[in-house]
């Protein structure tokens, strides 16, 4: 949505009421019994600047709009051999042609560092995991993160990473 106006420049409000007190006052007949309301509004106030956690909030409130509209695949291609989550993961991007949300990305990372240490790490997962299954589970995860995360938590989030935009898959989709 395009501003008409940007937000640096004055506007100037002219009244042709001659009831007006001030530049500042107005009066808002609500209705009742013919009384009158009045509300005082300076129109010299400077408008809040926006600080960069604001922008964070904003582009995160904008990134979870999007992700919520993009639909999920009814049908699922064929089986995806994968040695890794994350692979499995970009696997899954190409296949469908869809990001995956930045909270999906991130807990695949982190079930890949699960692995760590663990007597089956050096084997592909898919041996341990049906390919199946394992995909299921990402849409499944997916279809919880695109519908249900809260942008406010996307956005502490990505304060917290200051690499967050390597989690922010550049695929997009015709919606």
């Amino acid at each position: 949505m395009k501003r008409t106006l940007p937000w640096s420049e004055q506007i100037d409000v002219i009244s042709s009421d001659e009831s007006s007190s001030s530049d500042g006052d107005m009066e808002i007949n609500d209705g009742v019994e013919g009384q009158q309301l009045s509300l005082n509004i300076t129109l010299d106030q400077p408008t809040k600047e926006m600080t960069s956690e604001d922008v964070l909030i904003k582009r995160a409130e904008m990134y979870q709009e999007y992700m919520r509209q993009l639909p999920m695949p009814a049908r699922h291609g064929s089986v995806i051999p994968f040695s890794s989550w994350v692979g499995l993961g970009k696997s899954i991007k190409q296949l469908y042609g869809q990001p995956l949300h930045y909270l999906t990305n991130i807990l695949l990372k982190q079930w890949d560092h699960l692995r760590i240490g663990s007597e089956d790490e050096q084997k592909p997962l898919d041996i341990t995991i049906h390919p199946c299954k394992a995909e299921a589970t990402i849409w499944l995860v997916e279809e919880i993160h695109r519908r249900t995360s809260s942008h406010h938590h996307v956005a502490k989030s990505w304060l917290l990473d200051p690499m967050h935009h390597a989690f922010v898959d550049s695929i997009f989709p015709q919606l």
